[in-house]
């Protein structure tokens, strides 16, 4: 929403009406406003929405404000006793706002006055007019008795020439009321375009539409004769009447574009803590790349890049709320993790990195009445969670306004200034020229320990930031509230209605998280790689489903900063079911998803790396078993009987076997010390075939032992 503020001028541009803004109401919902020019007007409503839309698509532009009284210490006695006079007599009917506003009510106050004082109605409604067309002040009441030239209203044009009189024998003409028009087509046909022609250019183009006397033709050749100088307009009344009739917002607008007014030369008005009643009427959120880089908790060896950092900030009192520091972003996931982080006990979070912290050091906890963000975070089917989950008002900043976010932005500044000089990795402004350092390398902080020098970054901030230009009101200067953002929060705690709302973490935190799809497998819920298991699952034997029949999805919330657990939608009253990392997935425990999908990706960079060599390996493994395949074949084929038929070769498979395992049995078993070799060892040729149909397996073996003794005994 575009910042308004009491006094601005706002152009309506259908009806070139001019408006005051009177009076915005608290939430920055309505609005009362009067047409300045109109000697018959009265307070209007208006929707601020209404009045920002318009501004933003052009059909309403602001002024700048006309307001040039004069200082009370040049007043004549009459006129300072006049205005005076004036100012007894509304005092008490301006002041009570916003009821002098309503018709009605005001109606009542001013017959109420008219019957007490013996004011009359019109000297009444005469007072309040000025005093609100005027800009509110007590001097919007001096009158105007110098202002018989009606100061501000253009004259009628009359025979004589007006001005200084011309140098030359050429006399010039007025301005008229037909020529202003020709001027004013003019200027939006030449000059108000995308072209940027010059006023110069504009109006010689003017000369030759409107002011030609005659068109003659010499040899095929046109030629345009315009009209004299005694009646044609100057190039200096030209641009004098542009001047008066068109403001530089409106010109720039229609050269340059709206979104390049927005961007480069809007009037820098109003106040952002303006905006806001108390604690929690509104935080600004943002998010910025850190200017240092970080080392993977998992191999040191790795640089894992920039990280990003989150800030909600609360606009009325400056307290940095939430923070979020990580590699998501920026998205919705990354602020998601800052605006529940701002709902959640500080105590506990820092205590979560080893801070040890009281309540009263970070006392934010709450969730706000108005979030305000950039559009592209701030879209999207999570915001719709957010809004109807738990009733938080989502204020887009439009394309190319960052400014309307221009505290949090500040703070971005000061954190960078304030922890560079002491940061392993923080990139110089020398950064990519020849010769200069490659910071990358001199990275040695991980995630959390960047976090950590974060953390206490916020805790100094909150307590001893002295914000120079906070504009205290009447309150806080009885008070003398020091403006630092714990006190400010303190006392708007205490002193303001504010708009701080207290929910259930688990409900903050469940509306606020990522959404996404697992998948049910036989060996667990599967998300990123992960698997998990809960108790429904369990019961309901999902596992045992997945193997007999297949997969399915089931609809996960997840927090980013740690993956423990993921958190299964049930669609009940306790709205979901925790799922926990199973045991042998203990790698992952106590990460967060950037850290795990960089676990993930290394993995998968190096396989990659090694695919071309494992391949090689392969290829040589089959080559080898090949060879031995193809020299057993040979030796099988010439050893092996040809005439013993397939019946017999089969049959004798069990004895085969445990002659085999005998065999085997004798060289492998274990032999201490040395034993005498024998010169004599032959081998024993036996072919069990030989053997009689009938032998037994006991009677086999005895024999092949028998001729075993005897090759040993020759």
């Amino acid at each position: 929403m575009i910042t308004l503020a009491v006094n601005e001028l706002i152009e309506d541009m259908t009806n070139n009406k001019t408006y005051r803004l009177l009076w915005i109401d608290e939430s920055n919902t309505n609005s009362y406003v009067i047409d300045i020019a109109s000697q018959k007007a009265f307070p209007e409503l208006m929707k601020i929405k209404e009045i920002s839309k318009g501004l933003f698509e052009g059909r309403y532009a602001k002024l700048e404000n006309d307001i040039q009284q004069r200082m009370s210490s040049d007043l004549t006695n009459k006129e300072r006793e006049i205005r005076d006079k004036a100012w007894d007599m509304i005092e008490n009917l301006v002041k009570n706002e916003p009821l002098i506003y309503i018709k009605e009510l005001r109606g009542k106050e001013i017959q109420k006055l008219e019957s007490e004082k013996q004011y009359t109605k019109p000297t009444l409604y005469k007072y309040l007019r000025r005093y609100w067309q005027g800009g509110k002040t007590i001097n919007s009441l001096i009158p105007n008795y110098s202002n018989s030239g009606a100061k501000g209203r253009p004259r009628e044009s009359g025979e004589k020439k007006r001005g200084r009189p011309r140098s030359g024998d050429t006399v010039g003409i007025n301005v008229t009321k037909e020529m202003k028009d020709i001027f004013r087509k003019t200027i939006k046909k030449y000059y108000l375009t995308d072209k940027k022609n010059t006023l110069t250019f504009a109006y010689k183009m003017m000369i030759k539409d409107f002011y030609v006397g005659e068109v003659r033709y010499e040899k095929g050749v046109k030629y345009i004769s315009i009209l004299d100088e005694n009646s044609i307009p100057t190039l200096k009344q030209f641009k004098y009447w542009y001047e008066k009739e068109f403001n530089i917002e409106q010109v720039v607008k229609k050269r340059d574009g709206l979104k390049s007014f927005e961007r480069n030369n809007r009037a820098i008005l109003g106040s952002s803590t303006y905006e806001t009643l108390g604690p929690g009427s509104r935080y600004q959120i943002d998010a910025t790349v850190g200017n240092v880089y970080l080392i993977s908790s998992y191999n040191s060896d790795w640089i894992v890049g920039r990280p990003i950092i989150y800030f909600v900030i609360d606009v009325y009192s400056r307290l940095i709320t939430g923070m979020y520091i990580g590699f998501e972003g920026p998205s919705w996931a990354g602020m998601m993790m800052a605006i529940a982080n701002a709902a959640s006990d500080k105590k506990e979070f820092c205590s979560s990195y080893g801070i040890n912290i009281s309540d009263e050091w970070w006392p934010s906890a709450h969730l706000p009445e108005i979030i305000i963000g950039d559009r592209g975070e701030l879209e999207g089917y999570s915001v719709n969670s957010l809004i109807n989950g738990l009733n938080i008002s989502v204020e887009n900043t439009p394309s190319f306004r960052p400014d309307w976010k221009g505290i949090v932005e500040k703070l971005f500044d000061t954190t960078q200034e304030k922890i560079k000089p002491f940061l392993p990795g923080y990139i110089q402004t020398d950064f990519g020229e020849r010769g200069a350092k490659d910071y990358r390398l001199q990275a040695k902080l991980t995630l959390e320990q960047y976090t950590k020098i974060i953390i206490n970054f916020v805790l100094h901030y909150n307590k001893n930031y002295y914000i120079k230009n906070y504009t205290r009101d009447v309150g806080m200067i009885e008070d003398n509230v020091k403006p630092t953002p714990i006190e400010l929060w303190k006392w708007g705690i205490n002193n303001r209605a504010g708009k701080l709302r207290k929910v259930d973490s688990d409900t903050i935190k469940f509306y606020l998280m990522p959404r996404d799809k697992a998948t049910v497998t036989s060996k667990g819920i599967k998300f990123k790689g992960m698997l998990y298991s809960c108790e429904m699952a369990i019961k309901e034997s999902w596992f045992v489903d997945a193997r007999m029949n297949k997969s399915w999805k089931v609809d996960i919330s997840y927090d980013p900063r740690n993956m423990d657990n993921i958190y299964l939608h049930t669609n009940e009253k306790s709205l979901f079911e925790m799922c926990s990392l199973l045991e042998h997935q203990e790698r992952y425990k106590g990460k967060v998803i950037d850290e795990i999908e960089q676990l993930t990706m290394n993995e998968r960079d190096d396989y990659k790396k090694n695919e071309h060599a494992i391949l090689q390996e392969e290829v040589n493994l089959f080559d080898n078993i090949e060879m031995i395949v193809k020299e057993s074949i040979q030796i099988a084929n010439q050893t092996q009987s040809k005439n013993i038929p397939k019946t017999q070769r089969t049959k004798s498979i069990r004895e085969n076997r445990n002659v085999e395992k005998v065999l085997q049995r004798e060289q492998e078993s274990f032999h201490l010390g040395t034993p005498e070799r024998n010169n004599h060892e032959k081998i024993i040729e036996f072919k069990p075939s030989e053997l009689h149909e009938n032998t037994s397996e006991t009677s086999l073996i005895k024999e092949l032992f028998n001729k075993r003794r005897g090759m040993k005994m020759e």
